[in-house]
């Protein structure tokens, strides 16, 4: 009976430290980013696969931040001809994120630095970060994405850039969400 007992202690202490290092990392890494990774509603989910489609049939969109990538796995069962890569740079965001793509074709997550990436190849780039990050990542894009990619960002415009078209969606915040091309 005492090893049993001390048996679950132990699982018990395990299982909250490895809540307690969860935690932490979450926190280490918004701190970091300067936000926590935040899914984007139903509305903006639908929006941006949408633009994707207005698009073509086909392409490849990166996520830059994909976080827990709710955004890039709706795209990619909304938009089956397209291939979705997410970058995420917390590992706990990044590891539920690939785990829930495991068997699901055209979606992939990559661990690293969005600001690192190189979006040459990509025909669209998704965004839903902050003000912050949108200023280091507008003249990236600028200088790497091919003319005519897209870029479409959820609630956050892409400062110097100029929409081509802004959608507004039908959820609780009216979440705008800027498309633009390069």
């Amino acid at each position: 009976m005492a090893a049993a007992y001390t048996a679950g202690l132990w699982v018990g202490i395990i299982a909250a430290g490895a809540a307690l290092l969860a935690v932490f990392s979450i926190v280490w890494h918004s701190w970091r980013n300067g936000i926590s990774p935040m899914p984007a509603s139903g509305p903006a989910r639908r929006a941006v696969a949408a633009e994707l489609l207005r698009l073509g049939p086909r392409g490849t969109a990166v996520e830059a931040g994909s976080g827990w990538g709710t955004l890039a796995l709706h795209a990619a069962r909304r938009c089956p001809g397209w291939r979705l890569i997410g970058i995420e740079n917390s590992p706990l965001p990044f590891a539920v994120s690939r785990l829930l793509a495991r068997g699901r074709p055209g979606v992939r997550f990559m661990r690293g630095d969005l600001f690192a990436y190189p979006y040459e190849d990509a025909d669209a780039v998704i965004c839903y970060l902050y003000p912050g990050a949108m200023n280091r990542l507008a003249p990236l894009l600028r200088r790497h994405l091919a003319p005519g990619a897209c870029v479409v960002s959820v609630c956050f415009a892409l400062p110097g850039w100029t929409p081509v078209r802004t959608v507004v969606c039908a959820d609780l915040y009216r979440t705008p969400v800027y498309v633009y091309v390069r």
